[in-house]
């Protein structure tokens, strides 16, 4: 008999890394800021000690690092947001 729908794949054994899903958001937006961070500050630093093309392109990750932390804060302020006005009217 012809199957007209694929088995889904098998979990992959052996990953490297996995994210336990009783973490909540909060607590992976605020890894993924400081990670960010980590990722601009390693790309200026790579770019104070290349030239040319290279040092553009280090440049270039470090701000794309920088706004996509922007965006992670704001997802952050977001969350902070209902808390701080559900603590304010208790």
């Amino acid at each position: 008999m012809f199957k007209v729908t694929p088995n889904p794949p098998a979990p992959r054994k052996g990953r490297l890394f996995t994210v336990s899903p009783d973490i909540d958001t909060e607590a992976l937006l605020a890894n993924a800021s400081e990670d960010l961070l980590s990722i601009s500050a390693i790309a200026a630093d790579l770019a104070d000690d290349v030239e040319g093309s290279r040092r553009s392109v280090a440049l270039a990750l470090s701000r794309l690092a920088d706004g996509v932390q922007l965006l992670v804060e704001r997802a952050l302020d977001h969350l902070e947001s209902p808390q701080m006005q559900a603590r304010a009217e208790v």
